[in-house]
């Protein structure tokens, strides 16, 4: 006899027809809870730490506040000077005079002279500045403390025009498009040398891009230690050039495995981009230096600027010449535009919309790109006959090192 299913059944409850009520969505919501206990906790004890203001009682009434202006940019205008600053300390700062060339002149703030911690105003004054002169702006708080920032040589500030869009262009051009693209010619050359020969051009290039970046750090340890001090410039300028290194590295494995392209190949796409990143920070600095009047761009320093970059295409060719990779005029066009028109585009950005902090993430860019790519030829170089100790040691490789320090280093003098 057969027992049916019913109350006294020993059947699972699927086979009844019954199932079990979901648990993930209470465990899901249950976890959240507690995430976001941690933060109610912290939102609650910042809101208690500044209402209370623990250490308003221990410094009193007679210690004067820290007060940390810098200068963000002066803007050179026909009816005066308009001067943008940010307060980098921590206590409010309140403006209350300015003086150019030690003479006291009105002013009229835009966003109020009282500052609180990372408020940001901009002081336009109307001195008649003259053109080719040096002129000094000091800027006084309510407790006396000055702030000063020099202008080297009064030049109009550009401002977004065709005059000055083809001016930066014509200098992009010629300081890093059409030098990339001279060095792009030595492929015929290139592809005819033996194995010594492509030991010593890998090796060459290695050290060009070695002087490039560090070329591209001390430019970028630099501009990041003007920083106001709250933006921690070096430490962005290092998180950004290991984020350039890693995403790089990323885009390299899905090249690699992307239709089967050739190494050869992959790698000078790859030293055209860390170039082309390291162009756009050198066009970067040629805008922002006349944005902030402190540039005469002379026909000397455009040379010295065409020698220099001219090596760069000669590092972008050489592995495909290493490969003996039959190379269509179209890709060599290709590689040398991305290597050579960020220059344009940088000059354009520096010249018209300079941010410091914007300065140091893509000179940072450019250096943690050119270290992958540093990497990348070193691991070619280390592949051929021998241990990887040896090989570095070799004539050839030893040569090509020193000549690329050297090239670079003479033509970089005609540049600084």
């Amino acid at each position: 006899m057969s027992e049916k299913p019913g109350a006294g059944s020993s059947l699972p409850a699927a086979a009844a027809g019954f199932t079990a009520p979901p648990q993930a969505p209470v465990q899901s919501s249950r976890a959240i809870l507690l995430a976001l206990l941690p933060l109610a906790l912290l939102a609650a004890l910042l809101f208690v730490i500044v209402r209370s203001g623990p250490l308003d009682s221990i410094r009193g009434g007679n210690v004067p506040p820290v007060e940390r202006l810098t200068f963000q940019r002066v803007v050179l205008e026909p009816a005066g000077i308009a001067v943008t600053l940010l307060n980098d300390g921590p206590d409010p700062v309140t403006i209350a005079q300015v003086q150019v060339d030690d003479a006291f002149w009105t002013f009229a703030a835009d966003k109020g002279t009282e500052l609180g911690h990372l408020g940001r105003t901009t002081l336009r004054i109307p001195y008649p500045w003259v053109e080719g002169e040096a002129h000094l702006v000091r800027v006084l708080t309510s407790t006396g403390t000055p702030f000063e920032r020099e202008i080297p040589v009064a030049v109009a500030t550009p401002t977004v025009s065709a005059r000055f869009l083809g001016v930066f262009t014509l200098i992009g051009f010629y300081v890093g498009v059409l030098p990339v693209a001279i060095g792009l010619l030595w492929l015929p050359y290139l592809a005819r040398l033996s194995a010594k020969g492509m030991d010593f051009l890998l090796s060459l290039t290695i050290g060009l891009l070695v002087f490039l970046m560090i070329d591209g750090a001390t430019e970028g340890f630099g501009a990041s230690s003007a920083l106001p001090e709250s933006f921690q410039g070096p430490v962005l300028f290092v998180l950004a050039a290991a984020g350039s290194f890693l995403l790089l590295e990323s885009v390299t494995s899905w090249l690699r495995r992307r239709r089967g392209e050739r190494a050869g190949w992959v790698l000078a796409l790859l030293i055209a981009v860390g170039i082309g990143l390291h162009n756009f920070g050198e066009g970067l600095a040629i805008g922002s230096a006349f944005a902030l009047g402190e540039a005469a761009l002379g026909t000397l320093l455009v040379v010295g600027f065409t020698l220099h970059n001219t090596t760069e295409g000669l590092a972008i060719v050489a592995p495909l010449a290493r490969e003996r990779q039959q190379v269509s005029i179209a890709s060599l066009v290709k590689l040398g535009l991305i290597g050579g028109v960020p220059t344009i585009a940088g000059a354009w950005i520096g010249g018209f919309v300079y941010s410091p902090v914007w300065s140091v993430v893509f000179l940072a860019v450019g250096v943690g790109a050119i270290a992958q790519v540093v990497g990348q030829i070193a691991r070619q170089v280390a592949r051929g006959e021998g241990t990887t100790a040896g090989r570095f040691a070799s004539g050839p490789v030893l040569a090509g090192l020193a000549a690329g320090f050297a090239v670079m280093y003479v033509t970089g003098m005609l540049v600084g």
